[in-house]
């Protein structure tokens, strides 16, 4: 019944499968196109967002466009929005939305960026390129606005699809679709549907039925398992009712056919059918071990076959405890792959020994496959390094699995790139490619562990590497340090390293204003600033890293500097680290550091030329010192190394404030009447109407200067017309502001406008005259045109979504928000019935970016209508402006407690009752923060919050109740404490456990990216004001150290006794290896007995026991290397406080303090050395499975000639022989040797090929000695024949 191919079936290799998709005959779909474009869309997806079938994977990491043939692809449909997206799934559209979005954002800020340099230009001789940009850029508005509709129309109605989909079958994914269906009709589509009304089981059976038929096409045997494939996916539950006996019989015939088409959809069926461990045994049954390792050991002409057998044996570890089936001749056949660096599978056999090397360790040693997984991290080939070196350190974790790498040197290459002679090509990817590995080495505590092996010899190999004078090794080196280090280069960076002078060029009497973060409250009262363990995590990288001689290598590669770019790039850094060195490290460290001896002793040496060297580079050092320190916001403690680690934990809800431009002139307010006169001439206002010939910088100059001065304000209203020209160009019919196109440099009109009018609203005489003027009367009758209740409507209303988006008609809101923060201007908005229509306004379900506008131009100070505004779009409208409303709550409720603050907080409160969980949580953050001053927990408390039905969410407000003696009592008098104290104890300290090192792993990772997209003005579709990653890597709330704030709370803890079971806990299990379980139990008890030792009340619970000098034991002599490392953050939290810090000091331990003394809790031993004086893992009473002597016996026969075919194979594996060897088996071969038709034989020579390491090429040719009949009497269980077995016997 072997299906046999047809003369004109398909071509070998001309078909190809994706992830998931059917497998395509060959043939044209009816539309014309070629299969490989028609299933393209599917080829192109994310790999993050398109999740395929068990055993999918991308074919290439860097570029994700399948390369199978040597066509050149068409990128010319890309050009437009209105892609083919049919074939991908809800999720997989929103993420293309998502990227043409950032796409357009970047066009967008390109083409403003153009059209400012081309204002500032003859307008004249720029007026078609600028008429051209503008066209460009209101193109690029409306592609924006299109596609973030679409996104939101296809976030609203994901979950029903996704229900919809679900229905049908287990996958929801559109992306899996038979790439051979991708051009069929509607009629085709109906008629696959209507075939859903029959029962799936009499599918299966047709199917199972059709597939046992002999000697048809491929194409038959291929549309057949297509249609298997998709009859699994539709009925999920089907595979589990699969009678293996007769399944099994048509896989296997499947898999034995001479066409590679119709054995990978034999492979691509079983893969549907895995369900779990047991069927994965039954699957191994059918002899499939063989299969999979004939077909991955094909040429390249067999993709099709190779790929899907690569997807099946990636299937077993999507199984529990499936890895554990995968035999270990696969193994070695996918390290064969992986040696081959022209092998279009390698990336992906490299991905899967990386998840084995996880999953099942021993495995992949006894295979061999720890020197190609090395050799791609420091080889530059493979695009994803990193992901490899995390995969070894968490086999570096536990001393149990660590002892698996024998030589201790795995890691090691890497460095060496930065080391070695560069050779001609390719040796700046190379570099990058192994500075990414060597910088996740330096975000983890194993591998930070890792690098003090050897006296630490990476380290110093790496800062050795900064004697190295080749320009790419000097500046990649110097961007690494930057990055180990943490440091985001300060805003006059790119001026110093240009060369330009700071004092000329850069001025920074004005960067203070702009490092200043927006204007929050201090949380001085009740709670510190959060804890970051990165900062801790950088003061211990720092000490290492000076330990080795950074400082020396800094000042040797700043006097040899290749240019002069690098040499004030080292500088730089070098002022960073001594400024990082003195916030973070203890004094004793620091202080020998400040005074550079031996730079000052070069230059104070007066017989050598080298003291002119050293006299500048002293002086540049003390620049860039003095650069840094006066760019610090005033009053700030951190530089701009770890400023990116705290500055945003206060503030991640809110967009990033912008700074508010300084005026480039400067006018007094006093000044005479023939001085102002002479202003408003040269401002050209008087003397044309045209606005582009105003002098703007002197218009604003005078708005903030002589204007407020009444007397000149009364004389530029009535002697000139000064502000009658500037209201009226503001008015909106006059078409002249409110058709300006919406530019960056645009805003200053803007900000023109509103300064205007703050000033006109600050004398009875201005009020007056804009009451008058045809300005407020204007605007308001355009808020009519989109006011229902007003009968006003138009045909080209001025509030329309895209004259927001492209014009300034946006500008007018800011105008209203300035009106609304004064009494006079809100009486001249109620006089206008502007007010009235804002009510109606916000009820717009249509027009979130009206409303959008609306609310945050709005000022909420005066207890008045825009807070009843606020209140009602809190309630009636829609999900986006509810959170967007809730955010704007955070401004007021976090100001000193008065009636504005408490307003706002009674509003939080009821937003904690919204129906959207995201409100809800946006609100709980706000409250949190609120809460750090007494007086704003007790008001937050008399608002008797209830956060019961919120669960976790709500927990870190409650847990912020617990800080004061009133919240205690409240949430005592709700069984609260008890309660949550109780759930603390048995469980929650394990979940927190996992909670802090992910947290500290995402910050860790997330080093010197960037967090914040570009957005419009007033956008608050789903990514309008996405949250930032603030957080991570701060120590989480934890129920024990709020309940020390208090002395209530203190004696609650007295009583339960939890602190001396964790304690009890600690002393006996601390230094525990190998239970993960009990591990995770201490790990739970020291983060609970450093949050209360963190604290002045909870510091003498650790009197009562010795649990300090317990966990220092730990964190340097622990086998365990995160255990070590959670002991050194704990022993941080110890020592913030007083308490703390003596304990700490009397067993060696310093940390930082402020200038006040207060603890930093960044403390170290004073001899780094301790906390990493591990013990080497090498060993060698057990037997080495890479050695020949530590090797099994190999198998042997009775007969001569198939015992010596045995020991050529064996030889083969010795590329020295290989030629004399590979030529002693085709003499065996030409002899037609008995033995090589014999099943017993062929896997006897299996057992052969899985005990060594060969060559792709070597297991190819060794295979292809032996009869083709060979492999079914393997799978099939046939005998040999008689005459077959008389000659083996004879």
């Amino acid at each position: 019944m072997t299906p046999t191919p047809r003369a004109n079936g398909p071509l070998a290799g001309t078909s190809t499968f994706e992830a998931g998709s059917h497998l395509a005959p060959g043939r044209a779909t009816k539309d014309a196109r070629s299969l490989s474009n028609a299933s393209y869309m599917s080829r192109n997806q994310s790999y993050a967002t398109a999740m395929g079938p068990p055993g999918s994977f991308v074919s290439d990491l860097k570029s994700q466009i399948s390369r199978f043939d040597g066509s050149r692809t068409d990128l010319s449909s890309y050009a437009g929005l209105d892609e083919n997206t049919d074939d991908m799934t809800i999720e997989q559209k929103k993420a293309h939305y998502r990227d043409r979005i950032d796409k357009e954002l970047k066009i967008k800020v390109g083409s403003e960026n153009l059209l400012e340099a081309l204002n500032a230009k003859n307008p004249k001789q720029n007026r078609e390129q600028r008429q051209y940009v503008e066209k460009e850029l209101n193109e690029t508005n409306r592609r924006i606005q299109r596609l973030k509709f679409e996104l939101d129309a296809m976030s609203k109605v994901s979950n029903e699809k996704s229900k919809a989909v679900n229905s049908l079958g287990f996958f929801s994914s559109d992306a899996f679709r038979s790439s051979s269906r991708a051009g069929l009709s509607e009629s085709d589509t109906a008629h696959e549907v209507e075939a859903e009304t029959e029962s799936p089981t009499f599918l299966l059976a047709e199917l199972l039925q059709a597939l046992e038929s002999e000697n048809m096409t491929a194409d038959y045997y291929v549309n057949h398992a297509n249609d298997l494939v998709s009859l699994l996916k539709r009925h999920p539950t089907l595979k589990y009712d699969l009678a293996w006996s007769i399944f099994g019989l048509r896989m296997q015939m499947l898999l034995l056919s001479d066409v590679r088409e119709v054995i990978a959809s034999g492979y691509r069926v079983m893969r549907h059918a895995i369900t779990d461990h047991k069927s994965l045994q039954t699957i191994r049954e059918l002899n499939t071990d063989y299969l999979v390792i004939v077909s991955l050991v094909k040429d390249a002409k067999a993709s099709v076959e190779r790929e899907q057998a690569l997807k099946f044996a990636r299937a077993f570890l999507d199984v529990k405890d499936g890895v554990h089936e995968i035999a270990i001749g696969i193994v070695r056949i996918m390290v064969a792959i992986a040696d081959q660096h022209d092998d279009r599978l390698r990336p992906m056999c490299i991905m899967t020994l990386a998840e084995i090397l996880v999953r099942n360790p021993r495995l992949l040693v006894s295979a061999g496959g720890i020197g190609v997984l090395t050799e791609a991290m420091g080889s530059g080939t493979y695009h994803a390094p990193d992901t490899i070196m995390n995969c070894f350190l968490h086999l570096l974790d536990f001393p149990a699995r660590r002892k698996l790498l024998r030589s201790g040197f795995e890691l090691s290459a890497p460095f060496a790139t930065f080391t070695e002679p560069p050779p001609t090509h390719g040796f700046d990817e190379k570099l990058r490619s192994s500075s990414r590995v060597v910088l996740s080495l330096f975000q983890s505590w194993p591998g930070l562990t890792t690098l003090t092996l050897h006296d630490y010899l990476p380290i110093r190999s790496l800062v050795s590497s900064l004697y190295i004078a080749h320009l790419s090794v000097r500046a990649i080196t110097l961007d690494l340090l930057f990055e180990i280090l943490r440091i985001r280069p300060p805003s006059w960076s790119s001026t110093f390293l240009a060369g330009r002078r700071l004092t000329t060029y850069g001025r920074v009497t004005n960067l203070r204003s702009e490092n200043k973060p927006p204007p929050v409250k201090p949380a001085t009262d009740s709670n510190e600033q959060k804890i970051s363990l990165i900062d801790h995590f950088t003061a211990i990288v720092l000490a290492l890293l000076l330990k080795c001689g950074l400082i020396d290598a800094l000042l040797h590669a700043e006097k040899d500097a290749p240019n002069p770019g690098l040499k004030r790039k080292t500088t730089l850094l070098l002022g960073e680290v001594l400024t990082l060195a003195n916030q973070l490290l203890p004094p004793p460290w620091s202080a020998e550091l400040q005074t550079l001896p031996e730079l000052f002793t070069s230059a104070t040496t007066f017989g050598s030329d080298e003291r002119f060297h050293a006299v500048a580079a002293i002086y540049q050092v003390d620049s860039v010192s003095r650069t840094l320190y006066r760019t610090l916001p005033k009053g700030g403690t951190t530089s701009s190394a770890i400023q990116k680690s705290n500055s945003v934990s206060s503030n991640f809800w809110q967009p990033p404030a912008k700074v508010p431009e300084q005026p480039k002139v400067q006018l007094p307010a006093s000044i005479d009447e023939t001085q102002f006169r002479a202003l408003m001439v040269d401002s050209l206002v008087l003397s044309t109407v045209n606005y582009l010939k105003w002098d703007w910088d002197l218009i604003s100059a005078m708005i903030e200067g002589p204007l407020t001065n009444p007397k000149r304000l009364d004389e530029a209203i009535k002697a000139a017309k000064f502000v009658h020209r500037l209201l009226g160009f503001l008015r909106p019919f006059k078409y002249r502001f409110s058709d300006v196109r919406n530019t960056r440099a645009n805003q200053r009109y803007v900000r023109a406008g509103c300064a205007l009018i703050r000033v006109l609203l600050q004398t009875p005489e201005g009020c007056k005259y804009l009451a008058e003027n045809k300005l407020l009367p204007q605007i308001a009758e355009c808020l009519a045109q989109w006011d229902h209740a007003s009968g006003i409507t138009s045909s080209a209303p001025l509030f329309s979504p895209e004259r927001l988006v492209d014009t300034l008609a946006c500008g007018y809101f800011p105008i209203l928000g300035t009106l609304s923060s004064e009494p006079n201007g809100l009486a001249l908005l109620s006089a206008r019935k502007i007010i009235n229509m804002f009510y109606h306004l916000v009820e717009l379900k249509d027009r979130d970016d009206l409303v959008s506008l609306i609310l945050t131009n709005l000022d909420y100070a005066l207890d008045s209508h825009p807070r009843i505004i606020l209140a009602k779009a809190l309630i009636s409208g829609s999900k986006n402006v509810r959170i967007l409303g809730t955010r704007l709550l955070r401004r007021y409720a976090v100001r000193t407690m008065d009636e504005c603050a408490a307003w706002s907080i009674r509003l939080l409160v009821a937003q904690l009752y919204d129906t959207e969980i995201a409100v809800c949580e946006v609100a709980i953050k706000i409250l949190e923060e609120a809460s750090n001053s007494s007086e704003g927990l007790e008001y937050v408390v008399k608002c008797r919050p209830a956060l019961d039905h919120l669960g976790e969410i709500g927990a870190p407000l409650l847990l912020r109740f617990l800080s004061s003696s009133v919240g205690y009592h409240y949430l005592d008098g709700l069984d609260y404490i008890t309660r949550e104290m109780d759930d603390w104890f048995l469980g929650r300290n394990d979940g927190y456990v996992t909670l802090v090192e992910a947290s500290l792993a995402r910050g860790l990772g997330a080093a010197g990216a960037e967090m914040e997209r570009p957005r419009l003005p007033g956008q608050i579709g789903p990514n309008a004001m996405e949250e930032s990653t603030a957080d991570f890597g701060t120590v989480p709330p934890h129920f024990y150290k709020e309940l020390t704030r208090t002395a209530e709370g203190c004696e609650l803890l007295r009583a339960k006794g939890h602190f001396e079971e964790f304690t009890n806990t600690i002393m006996d299990y601390g230094l525990e290896s190998e239970d993960p379980e009990l591990i995770l139990k201490v790990k739970g008890c020291l983060w609970a007995v450093g949050n209360v030792g963190s604290m002045e009340l909870g510091s003498p619970f650790l009197d009562r026991s010795n649990v300090t000098t317990k966990i220092i034991e730990i964190a340097e002599s622990s086998e365990v290397m995160t255990m070590r490392g959670t002991a050194f953050f704990v022993l941080g939290l110890i020592s913030r406080s007083v308490h703390g810090q003596e304990i700490l000091a009397e067993h060696g331990w310093d940390g930082t303090v402020d200038v006040v003394g207060k603890s930093l809790g960044y403390c170290m031993p004073l001899e780094v050395g301790k906390l990493f004086s591990i013990k080497s893992w090498a060993r060698t009473d057990e037997r080495d499975p890479l050695l020949i002597a530590g090797r099994g016996k190999m198998p042997s026969d009775e007969d001569k000639v198939n015992q010596g075919i045995l020991e050529a194979v064996e030889r083969l594996a010795n590329a020295i022989l290989w030629n004399k060897t590979a030529a002693e088996l085709n003499g065996f071969k030409m002899r037609k040797a008995p033995g090589l038709k014999t099943v017993k034989l062929f896997k006897k020579v299996l057992q052969v090929l899985a005990a060594h390491h060969y060559r792709l090429g070597a297991c190819r040719f060794v295979i292809d000695l032996f009869d083709k009949d060979v492999m079914r009497k393997v799978v099939l269980q046939e005998p040999d024949s008689d005459d077959e077995v008389e000659s083996d016997d004879d």
